[in-house]
């Protein structure tokens, strides 16, 4: 298969009877290897989601199924640990479910292959964990293959075998990667699923166990109340191509993904160091040189978006339109899609140094995590245009910024702090740290990333959710809780937004569509 990433769409939604066709199709290529493996009836499947719409999901790439979830939810004490596949499924008929019981349990799960290494797998989980949370179910209980089990069987027990995939000696391609998604095994099970040869009918009884049980959990596909915010405190240093670039870009994404973040936020300018090459050139010749690279860099930003399932703002870049040089940057969603914003006021120093231009459009974008800002650097030092965003429904904005000084940096920290609490929402800047001697106007960089809050009774009470330590290269994970900006709207000691007194002065928005 060759598909461009620019060109993946991805789609997370229920499964429905008309999606058949491609769930079989999509089946029988995941189970071409297991003898004993056969596709689901269209009449298994309509069951399915006859009784249980919401526990049937499917995950689509270009309209076409790659991979499936299937589950239903049981009363766990009546079949106990020590069950079959036939007994917990009502022998095939799905008898078994009962809207009413404690367990979500997992019935069928499959990737197809052409689409596996792209982490597809790790949202049909999260999928899964959030209807367990929605109704309220103790855990989720699946009995997995273990399909490498027939190549040690005659060295090793079911169990030894368990703990050398655990300790990470042997990998399994199923239980290694239930175990990377917070699964625990129970049991082992024998003759759990007569025909599966290559675990030799054995199956391991894994468990995730809902934290949240007995307290009221999150729709499906709905927006998120706690959102994980990542930033990158990025170092400027030289970089012998774009390649090796990418690699350390990759490298913050991956790190970043690993604690389940929503967001990454990269620096304005990161890819400076890529100027060093044309440093016998002027500041405005080399940065229109970098500017080449900047749709390449966008693509790398979109495959890794899908790959590590987050979503990336990916700070800014230099971008040649009809001659003219804009600094930008791109929302690179974990869906596929992207969106470009640019930055709308520039300093004395872009102007002169590298002949950009501003830009004359603002919006907020819409997300999976509900609607959010971008401004860059400069940008955040005036008020109309977050407050602009602030009319649109932001709730987070994100600020990637590029400071020499100190005294640089308190003017876009104390900017974006007032920001936060005049417009009730949350600011995340990152900026980069380091130097650059061979780079004209970009030899020193001074940087503190950091999250900032509203001032109330529910927030921190000097305004800050969290920040990096100056000038190091790091990362800063922080968790934001979006409702609790709805509550500040209402109920706040003092509410900014409501108490304008719009019958005096308004702002107007007169940026290009």
């Amino acid at each position: 298969m060759d598909i461009k990433n620019e060109d993946l769409k991805i789609e997370l939604r229920k499964l429905t009877k008309d999606d058949y066709l491609g769930l079989k199709a999509s089946m029988v290529e995941a189970y071409s290897d297991w003898e004993g493996a056969s596709f689901w009836g269209e009449a298994h499947i309509s069951k399915l989601v006859e009784i249980f719409p919401e526990g049937q999901i499917c995950l689509l790439v270009n309209g076409a199924i790659a991979g499936c979830a299937l589950s239903l939810i049981v009363d766990y004490d009546k079949f106990g640990d020590n069950h079959t596949y036939a007994q917990i499924t009502g022998n095939y008929t799905f008898s078994t479910h009962n809207p009413k019981g404690d367990v979500l349990y997992g019935i069928d799960f499959f990737v197809h292959p052409e689409y596996r290494g792209m982490r597809l797998g790790r949202r049909l989980y999260d999928a899964r964990k959030e209807i367990c949370e929605r109704h309220n179910l103790r855990a989720i209980i699946a009995g997995g293959r273990i399909p490498q089990f027939k190549n040690y069987a005659d060295k090793l027990s079911p169990k030894e075998y368990l703990d050398k995939v655990k300790g990470k000696e042997i990998h399994d391609p199923t239980l290694s990667f239930q175990l990377s998604n917070d699964f625990h095994v129970k049991k082992i099970l024998k003759g759990y699923l007569p025909g599966d040869t290559e675990s030799l009918e054995y199956a391991s009884l894994l468990e995730w166990n809902n934290i949240y049980y007995n307290e009221e959990a999150a729709h499906i596909n709905s927006k998120k109340s706690i959102i994980r915010l990542g930033l990158v405190q990025w170092q400027m240093r030289p970089f012998p191509n774009l390649e090796s670039l990418c690699e350390q870009i990759e490298f913050f994404v991956d790190v970043v993904s690993d604690y389940q973040s929503d967001f990454i936020l990269f620096p304005e300018l990161f890819n400076a160091p890529l100027m060093t090459a044309y440093n016998h050139l002027s500041g405005a010749e080399a940065m229109r040189e970098i500017a080449k690279s900047t749709i390449p860099l966008r693509d790398k930003f979109m495959a890794y978006a899908i790959s590590y399932n987050i979503n990336i703002i990916t700070g800014s870049m230099p971008y040649l339109d009809n001659g003219m040089l804009h600094n930008v940057g791109f929302l690179c969603r974990r869906d596929g899609t992207y969106e470009m914003y640019e930055k709308i006021h520039l300093t004395p120093a872009e102007k002169s140094a590298w002949g950009m231009v501003g830009g004359d459009s603002i919006a907020t974008f819409d997300t999976d995590c509900g609607k959010i800002g971008i401004l860059i650097c400069y940008d955040v030092e005036f008020p109309e245009l977050p407050r602009l965003l602030a009319e649109q429904g932001m709730q987070i904005l994100f600020v990637p910024f590029m400071t020499d000084t100190q005294n640089g940096y308190t003017r876009v920290r104390s900017c974006a702090q007032a920001r936060a609490i005049e417009n009730e929402c949350y600011v995340a800047i990152a900026g980069s740290v380091g130097n650059l001697p061979k780079v004209h106007n970009m030899d020193i960089q001074y940087a503190q990333s950091a999250v900032f809050t509203p001032s109330d009774f529910s927030f921190p009470s000097n305004g800050i959710k969290a920040e990096a330590t100056p000038n190091t290269e790091t990362t800063l994970i922080a968790d934001v809780d979006v409702d609790l900006l709805k509550e500040l709207h209402s109920f706040g000691a003092v509410r900014n937004l409501k108490d304008r007194r719009v019958d005096i002065y308004k702002i107007i928005n007169n940026s290009k569509p």
